[in-house]
């Protein structure tokens, strides 16, 4: 038998099993129909190869119970669910001016997943240095414990910086938590942390997927970037820890981001989901430990007044719950939407909620950066931002270095910000956090920050996305086609 009788003769004999494998995509998973056909594609041009991506980067997470909450952590998260459910049906007592009445259907629908906090102050942070810089001074100051968990966790200068800066505080006896992504920080090795593990403080790398690691969960990343500080300042956004994000990687330039520092009553919503990620990357149950929910001075101030609520989603929950508060905002729009996000790959609901919102008479504006980080991303978002040209919003290319941001606002009253990028895998894959502001100010702070960027960005029009040419055509085509697994 020759060479190629036998390729001929394995190829055959493989047909059956992706036909076979194909079967147990459509009938067995239960995913969206874009996803389904993008898997399809992979299992039937690439056999056998095909599989093995589908069974690393194509398990279905959804409706798994990923955590395990201790007694008392979940007798006190479902009391403070019921009681402010009990409120929001009677009118909230401590909302004497009626501020958040505009709200309540948005508030309703994300407080199945997030309490509502009225009394919080947030600093914006649009420029890495400054963050980092108002970071490590507030690490420095820190008394009881620092919880930081981000995505990406690089092996630099300002990685090392912040790492020296949590050694420093162990030492001392701070408790020094660190939680990072295994993908994400990819750069990160044992000796990197010599210091740091004899320091006393504790680290958890979530969801290990290196090759000794394989495992279903390897395409499920923890994308939140979070930090927690003695119960009292906490901090949640764009920015990773890196040179990068402070402007030093001359690939990119200076790099446009958007970051929070919240005080208030908030903060407790991000000490509960670093608890519960951390406990899923240590493979315990989550426990409550009232020493990290200290009430701080901040949280009953009156002239701190601002209600807002974070939402969190994952792969493994029922409900999309970031996806559903940005389409519940883009339904209720009567006058402006303004989004800013790095990748743009929508799904069909998102995407028909911006398109309708546009045909309706509301003025669309979408932000992307001119600067591409990630090919295949770059031009799926091409290719949805070309959709939305077709029915009259309006898109700026930003270009003084890369936009990260990840904001929308609303009418100039409500808004949102956080880890979530307009696309599939932040809204159906990876674990994120963003929070959603009730407040005119704010939302007119935000509003501010986005025309300022306009001015840095260039308008891209249908007819310039008419005029691209036949080589963007087939990268977009393509690019689409693979963008519900990107």
């Amino acid at each position: 038998m020759t060479s190629a009788e036998l390729i001929l003769l394995l190829l055959l004999l493989l047909l059956p099993v992706n036909i076979l494998l194909a079967c147990v995509v459509v009938f067995m998973e239960r995913r969206n129909v874009e996803a389904t056909w993008s898997w399809l594609m992979v299992l039937l041009f690439v056999p056998v190869l095909g599989f093995a991506l589908y069974m690393f980067l194509g398990q279905n997470l959804r409706r798994r119970k990923l955590y395990r909450l201790d007694r008392r952590f979940r007798e006190q998260l479902n009391a403070a669910i019921t009681e402010q459910a009990r409120m929001l049906a009677e009118g909230w007592p401590a909302d004497e001016d009626g501020a958040i009445d505009p709200y309540r259907k948005l508030i309703d629908l994300n407080a199945t997943r997030s309490l509502l906090t009225l009394h919080n102050e947030v600093d914006f942070f649009t420029n890495g240095l400054a963050k980092f810089e108002r970071l490590l001074a507030d690490i420095a100051a820190a008394q009881h414990h620092i919880h930081m968990q981000y995505y990406i966790f690089n092996n630099d200068e300002w990685g090392r910086r912040i790492r020296d800066a949590l050694i420093a505080k162990a030492k001392e006896g701070v408790h020094v938590r660190l939680l990072y992504d295994d993908i994400g920080s990819n750069q990160l090795s044992d000796s990197f942390f010599t210091d740091y593990d004899a320091s006393g403080a504790q680290r958890a790398v979530f969801f290990p997927s290196r090759i000794r690691y394989l495992n279903y969960r390897i395409n499920y990343r923890n994308h939140r970037k979070i930090v927690v500080i003695d119960s009292r300042i906490s901090y949640t956004g764009g920015f990773n820890v890196g040179n990068e994000y402070v402007g030093l990687n001359p690939r990119f330039g200076h790099w446009r981001d958007t970051h929070m520092r919240i005080t208030g009553e908030s903060v407790r919503t991000l000490q509960s989901l670093f608890l519960m990620d951390w406990s899923l990357a240590k493979h315990r149950v989550v426990q409550l430990r009232p020493e990290f929910f200290l009430p701080s001075a901040e949280e009953h101030e009156p002239k701190k007044k601002l209600a807002m609520q974070f939402v969190a989603s994952g792969p493994s929950d029922q409900w999309r719950h970031i996806e559903n508060a940005l389409l519940h905002m883009i339904y209720t729009a009567k006058k402006t939407i303004l989004v800013q996000t790095p990748y743009f790959i929508p799904d069909e609901s998102l995407l028909n909620a911006l398109r309708v919102a546009s045909l309706s008479g509301v003025d669309v504006r979408i932000m992307i950066p001119n600067l591409a980080d990630h090919m295949f991303v770059h031009w799926a978002t091409r290719y949805y931002v070309g959709e939305l040209l077709q029915a009259g919003v309006k898109c700026y290319l930003y270009n003084d270095g890369f936009l990260h941001a990840k904001m929308m606002v609303i009418d100039g009253s409500v808004a949102t910000v956080g880890t979530a990028n307009f696309d599939i895998r932040s809204l159906q894959l990876n674990f994120e956090v963003n929070a959603v502001f009730y407040d005119r100010s704010t939302a007119g702070r935000l509003e501010e920050i986005y025309w300022a960027d306009v001015e840095k960005s260039i308008p891209f029009t249908l007819t310039d996305y008419n005029n691209r040419s036949a080589w963007s055509k087939f990268n977009e085509s393509l690019s689409k086609l693979l963008s519900p697994i990107l």
